[in-house]
């Protein structure tokens, strides 16, 4: 007599079956095309989890960047005098801040740009 491993068998189709809920056609209803079509659906949800915190911080640096430029500073040249003001705040957070709370901001770009104005002079006395 053939084993056919039936439950297991039964169980194992019927995770992919559920998983390619909101398929469409064969995809979701045959379990040949719909572990096809959960196979590469889990393929393009591990990279776009990758792709997605990129385009976030894209969106940040834009964000940062229009705000800095809105005051007369460059994002670059902003980074570089809160790095010097030894500020560690990251880009999802400024960015927040940038869009929400101009007061916050307007004061982190005044402590860039002091920090920016002693740069020169510590950089010249280590000399």
């Amino acid at each position: 007599m053939r084993v056919t491993n039936a439950p297991a068998s039964r169980k194992r189709r019927k995770r992919i079956i559920t998983a390619a809920k909101g398929f469409r056609l064969k995809r979701s209803k045959l379990y040949r095309y719909a572990s096809d079509a959960v196979d590469h659906g889990r393929v393009y949800a591990y990279r776009d989890r990758k792709t997605k915190k990129r385009i976030y911080r894209r969106l940040w640096q834009v964000r940062i960047n229009a705000a800095t430029r809105a005051a007369g500073l460059t994002y670059s040249r902003f980074m570089e005098g809160l790095k010097a003001a030894k500020i560690e705040l990251d880009r999802k957070v400024l960015s927040d801040l940038a869009a929400t709370d101009a007061t916050a901001f307007g004061e982190l770009i005044k402590a860039a740009q002091t920090a920016l104005a002693a740069k020169p002079a510590a950089t010249l006395a280590k000399a």
